[in-house]
């Protein structure tokens, strides 16, 4: 059975769309001033895309804080069929509390294969790096993962501490890590 993509660049458009419906869903709502009202009412629609299956959110550019980034976070959490997330959230005003959120809620999406996340240029430290960590060490049927952290607060302790809670994750091939200056790519066959 082939799966139709469904694109959306409104936010309008797609909290009208017939959200049961959506098995494969790109949204792009990049620079549109979007704050945490407004990443809430998305998490709710997405919470209701059950079906789900592979998701790209963009949403870097916006005014998008712990609040907004926990409230998304959550709603994926719902997505229980998700296997492919890719999440954009880089360049908002997202700190420790809401990579502390996004930890907790993907710790819960336990059939992710592929995950790339974008949490660049943000306030995010030890604190939100290391909850992050927890979430993702759940995550034990991923094959992929792309983390960008680049221009946060995070030391090589804590990068170090990321790295090492990955281990539960077996059938991980690919691993992608930026945090700046540096980058991280680990791959093991």
């Amino acid at each position: 059975m082939i799966q139709q993509i469904k694109k959306y660049d409104q936010l309008e458009e797609f909290l009208n769309s017939s959200l049961l419906s959506h098995q494969v869903l790109h949204i792009d709502l990049n620079d549109n001033q979007i704050g945490n009202e407004e990443a809430l009412g998305l998490g709710s629609a997405l919470a209701n895309c059950i079906n789900l299956s592979n998701l790209t959110l963009v949403l870097s550019r916006n005014q998008i804080g712990d609040k907004g980034a926990s409230g998304l976070g959550s709603a994926i959490a719902n997505c229980i069929k998700l296997q492919n997330l890719t999440l954009d959230i880089s360049e908002n005003q997202i700190g420790d509390g809401g990579a502390s959120g996004l930890g907790s809620a993907l710790a819960k999406c336990i059939n992710l294969s592929n995950l790339e996340l974008y949490l660049g240029a943000k306030q995010i430290g030890a604190i939100g790096a290391s909850d992050l960590a927890s979430g993702l060490a759940n995550c034990i049927n991923l094959s992929s993962l792309t983390i960008d952290l680049r221009r946060n607060k995070i030391d090589d302790e804590s990068a170090s501490d990321l790295v090492s809670s990955l281990t539960n994750c077996i059938n991980l091939s690919s691993l992608t890590l930026e945090l700046g200056q540096k980058q991280f790519i680990y791959f093991r066959l």
